[in-house]
């Protein structure tokens, strides 16, 4: 495997000395996790083009089931973003 310049540099400081110690910042540390959660669960509002028989079809399910068609079209996209629906075109 060839390492950059950087990558040898690191390797070396690692070997060769103690590694710097850094402070541990735990209010820094919660920050980022909130700002983390908060961009995760962020929504961003977008047109889209469906088949007006596809869109029927998606409200009538989500009225028999009681939520709203805008829930199961965001739950469809999650579930394709996170790999656990496949997509056969």
């Amino acid at each position: 495997m060839k390492y950059s310049d950087e990558e040898v540099e690191l390797l070396d400081a690692i070997e060769t000395q103690e590694p710097e110690r850094v402070a541990f910042d735990n209010e820094a540390l919660k920050v980022m996790a909130k700002d983390t959660l908060e961009y995760l669960n962020e929504k961003k509002q977008i047109s889209i083009n469906l088949k007006r028989a596809d869109l029927d079809f998606i409200k009538q399910r989500a009225n028999d089931i009681g939520i709203s068609y805008q829930s199961i079209i965001q739950s469809l996209v999650h579930n394709y973003s996170t790999n656990k629906l496949e997509l056969k075109l």
